[in-house]
C-alpha cells in the first residue's frame, strides 16, 4: 500500500530506502541514527557521510545502505523544536520529508521507510511531528507512485482525540460480540433472499417468482470488478481518485479493475468503500460481491463500521484508530 504506519525496527525493513534522522554534521548519533549506522557498518557509513557533510535542517542527502537490507540510506535533518518558531519548525520538518521523497524518486526507489524525524532529542512533540509527517508524505503520494512507511516503536505518537476514541469505544461496547460467545452467523443478504424463495410464506413483493429468481441469479453472477466500476461512475469519481483515497497502489487497483477472477482481500474492499464514501448498506452489498460480510464478532469490522455509519471517510484517521487497537489496517 502507498502509505502505512507500522511498528517495526527500521534497520530490518526491506524498503529500497530508509531515512536516517540525522544531525547537520552527519555524525553517528544515538537512537535511530546510531542503530542505522551500526546496522550498516559504522565506519563505512561515517566515511560516506563525511563526504556530504554538513547539511542544514530541512535538507537530505543519500548514501549506500552498505550492510542494511535497504539499498539506500537517506539522511534527513529535521529542526530542533522551538514553540516560539512553530511555523518555521513545521516548514523545516515538512521539507525534511519532502526532500527525502524527492531523493528516493531520483534514485528510482519504489519504497521508502521513515522514522518520526525530530521527535527524539530534537524535542518535537510526537503528535505534532506525526501530523507533519502524514501531511508531507500524503501530499507527495498524490503526485507520485511510491510505497511509504512510517516506522514507530510504540503508540505514544498517536495522541488521538479523546472524543473520537471515546465514541469508538462506546460503539464497540454496543456492537462488538465476543467471538467466544456462541451465536448464529448473520446471513448474507443474498442468502436471506435465497431462503425467501424457498419459503412460500415469505414471497418477495412486486415480483413474480421466476423474475425475482432471475434477478437474484443475475446479481450473484456479476463480477466484483463490474460492481466496483458501476459504483465509481455512480459516485462521480475517477479511478485515480479512488485508489489514492483507498490508499492502495495503481497496480493493485488495475488488477482489481480487470477482474479475471481476482478477488481482493476484505481490508482492500473496505478501503475502496471508504474511498467511494459508501453507506453501510452499499458497503454490505460490495462485500457480498466478493463473498465477505461485516461481523459483530470482529473488532476490526465494528471499528470500520463506526466510521461508515458516522460518515467519516478519512482512511488515515481510520487506520490510526485501527493501529491503536492492534487491528489490521485498511488498504492491504
Amino acid at each position: 500500500m502507498p502509505f502505512q504506519i507500522i511498528r517495526q525496527d527500521i534497520t530490518k525493513m526491506q524498503a529500497d530506502a530508509i531515512v536516517n534522522a540525522a544531525n547537520t554534521a552527519l555524525q553517528m548519533g544515538g537512537g535511530v541514527c546510531g542503530a542505522i549506522f551500526n546496522a550498516a557498518g559504522a565506519q563505512k557509513m561515517q566515511t560516506a557521510c563525511d563526504k556530504l557533510a554538513p547539511i542544514q535542517p530541512g535538507e537530505a542527502v543519500v548514501t549506500p545502505g552498505f550492510a542494511l537490507p535497504a539499498k539506500y540510506v537517506i539522511h534527513a535533518v529535521g529542526p530542533v523544536y522551538s514553540p516560539v518558531e512553530l511555523e518555521r519548525c513545521r516548514e523545516l520538518l515538512r521539507s525534511a520529508y519532502t526532500e527525502s521523497l524527492k531523493l528516493a524518486k531520483k534514485h528510482r526507489c519504489k519504497s521508502i521507510a521513515f522514522p518520526l524525524i525530530s521527535s527524539g532529542i530534537y524535542g518535537y512533540p510526537k503528535a505534532e511531528a506525526l501530523e507533519v509527517a502524514k501531511q508531507a508524505i500524503e501530499a507527495f503520494l498524490d503526485e507520485y507512485e511510491m510505497e511509504a512507511y512510517l516506522a514507530v516503536f510504540d503508540k505514544s505518537a498517536f495522541v488521538l482525540s479523546e472524543t473520537l476514541l471515546g465514541e469508538v469505544e462506546s460503539y464497540i461496547d454496543q456492537h462488538y460480540v465476543d467471538a467466544h460467545q456462541p451465536k448464529n452467523r448473520n446471513l448474507l443478504g443474498v442468502e436471506s433472499e435465497a431462503l425467501a424463495y424457498a419459503a412460500p410464506s415469505m414471497p418477495l413483493p412486486m415480483m413474480a417468482p421466476s423474475a425475482a429468481l432471475d434477478d437474484l441469479m443475475e446479481r450473484l453472477d456479476e463480477p466484483f470488478s463490474d460492481t466496483l466500476l458501476k459504483l465509481i461512475d455512480a459516485k462521480g469519481k475517477t479511478d485515480v481518485e479512488v485508489y489514492k483515497r483507498a490508499n492502495i497502489d495503481r497496480k493493485l487497483f488495475s488488477k482489481i479493475r480487470k477482474g479475471h477472477g481476482y478477488t481482493p482481500r476484505k481490508p482492500t474492499i473496505l478501503a475502496l468503500a471508504i474511498a467511494l464514501e459508501l453507506t453501510l448498506p452499499e458497503t454490505d452489498d460490495l462485500l457480498e460481491r466478493a463473498g465477505y460480510a461485516l461481523s459483530q464478532a470482529s473488532k476490526f469490522d465494528v471499528i470500520v463500521e463506526y466510521f461508515i455509519v458516522n460518515g467519516r471517510y478519512d482512511i488515515f484517521e481510520i487506520n490510526e484508530v485501527l493501529f491503536q487497537y492492534d487491528q489490521p489496517l485498511l488498504g492491504v
